[in-house]
């Protein structure tokens, strides 16, 4: 790619839409989908649905994606072996469709569901390649955007 082209030409071969929460999401499930889902994930995924459902719509649709990725962390906590657990993939398979609207990252939506990550989270991180981790890194994109 030549660098030097103005933006404007370089819009017309690139999709420079912002990342949304359910893209978000959607590569989360692939990035970490194979991990069981913990009450660490639970909390990032209900905040970023939370973030989707508090942009004006008064439908609770996406609420439901929330309540499941908590179901599956309770689940989780007392299944005996892994290969019972409920995975992160499972409960975010197709996500985008599963909110009641979608939204562009903010760095505060970022920000917000990393807080919700860390206050349930035993470890001092986030989960590398999960929920709060994407959300960051996509709030930097369209930073940039």
């Amino acid at each position: 790619m030549n660098e030097h082209l103005p933006k404007s030409q370089i819009d017309k071969y690139f999709d420079l839409e912002p990342i949304t929460i359910g893209e978000v999401l959607e590569t989360a499930a692939i990035s970490v989908g194979d991990e069981p889902i913990e009450s660490s994930d639970a909390a990032a995924i209900q905040e970023a649905v939370k973030r989707c459902i508090n942009t004006g719509g008064d439908d609770l649709q996406g609420a439901t994606l929330g309540d499941k990725a908590q179901a599956a962390a309770s689940f989780n906590a007392g299944a005996a072996q892994n290969v019972n657990k409920i995975t992160i993939s499972e409960v975010l398979l197709d996500a985008t469709s599963k909110l009641p609207q979608d939204k562009a990252v903010t760095c505060e939506d970022a920000d917000l569901v990393k807080g919700a990550e860390l206050r349930a989270r035993p470890r001092a991180a986030a989960r590398p390649g999960g929920v709060a981790d994407t959300m960051a890194k996509a709030a930097t994109v369209n930073l940039h955007d």
